[in-house]
């Protein structure tokens, strides 16, 4: 693992908001095994119960059951906090397209309130989830932080405004913001179900249920695909950087690059599936290629991701066919 060695002071607290979700409950696993406070701010809109009931029993875990769009809340939950990682917010491209409005209140209103919690409960890190989805139309591979393209969705431009809040925060306020752009996120606990599922739960259960996948496109678009271990090792790093890179952000990835359509065979083959996908259309507001330079979180945070795209894949195999 890319993160055993990351320790911090034994009496610290961490706050996990979106705990319950995807990426929320492996970084809460993590710190608790680690032996650290962990708090969950979670309202279970999108992130599950069942993902967080494992960890009920042990002592220094708390669940909050609350929504970062209320202030009051997010001050609450901050109260004592060391570090926070915030990873709440609603996800997916075509959706937000349907749903602006919604995006606006919960991605940069609830970024907002943590921020301006953690500032004023004197938390000594705050790190973010931002997205690759930040990069829109720039042509140029491998993506590279300071050479942004015209935003493609709402939820590009949430996720663009919570990386100029931060650095206003660490600016104006000296609260010590890192943002964390990340490629296309696959592991344990991503739920492979729903209309505006991520395309790697979803092929695999399909799979494995034998029903036939589609692919949107022509399958020949490309994603820098980042096991969930590696953006664990980014967000405890981040809780290490130096002041001196707050206010920045950073590319958390593999660094590597797979098609789509390359993608889908080789889960067939580890299957032992040989059923041909349906193409339809391209998604409104997609990406077309992505790939990313990881250099600056290498530099800066001591990035080094340790889980590449086939371990990864192997491994998230083994849980959804024990999980499904």
């Amino acid at each position: 693992m890319g993160y055993e060695n990351v320790e911090f002071e034994k009496d610290s607290v961490f706050l996990v908001t979106g705990g319950a979700g995807f990426i929320g409950s492996n970084l809460c696993e993590t710190l608790l095994k680690k032996g650290y406070e962990v708090r969950c701010l979670d309202n279970l809109s999108t992130g599950k119960k069942e993902n967080v009931d494992m960890f009920i029993n042990i002592p220094q875990y708390t669940f909050i059951n609350g929504d970062v769009r209320d202030l009051e809340t997010c001050i609450e939950a901050t109260k004592n906090v060391d570090y926070v990682l915030h990873q709440a917010a609603w996800g997916s491209v075509p959706r937000s397209i349907e749903m602006p409005l919604f995006y606006e209140e919960v991605n940069i209103k609830g970024a907002l309130n943590m921020m301006e919690a953690a500032r004023q409960n004197g938390v000594k890190k705050f790190v973010y989830a931002s997205s690759s989805s930040v990069y829109g139309d720039e042509p140029n591979l491998p993506k590279q932080e300071g050479r942004e393209g015209n935003l493609l969705s709402p939820y590009a431009l949430t996720k663009r405004v919570n990386e100029e809040y931060a650095k206003l925060y660490t600016k104006i306020y000296g609260l010590d913001t890192y943002g964390l752009r990340y490629f296309n996120v696959f592991g344990k606990r991503q739920d492979p179900n729903g209309a505006y599922a991520a395309v790697l739960p979803k092929f695999i259960t399909q799979l494995l249920n034998n029903e036939q996948p589609i692919i949107n496109g022509d399958g020949k678009q490309s994603r820098d695909f980042t096991y969930i271990e590696n953006v664990i090792e980014a967000n405890l790093k981040a809780c290490q950087a130096p002041h001196e890179v707050a206010g920045e952000a950073f590319n958390v990835a593999y660094g590597g690059r797979e098609y789509l359509i390359d993608v889908y065979y080789s889960l067939s083959k580890a299957l032992e599936k040989d059923i041909e996908p349906n193409f339809g259309a391209e998604r409104a507001g997609d990406i077309k290629h992505s790939n990313a330079d990881i250099s600056k979180a290498r530099n800066l945070l001591g990035y080094e991701p340790s889980w590449s795209f086939e371990q990864g894949i192997e491994a998230a195999i083994d849980w959804y066919k024990e999980n499904l």
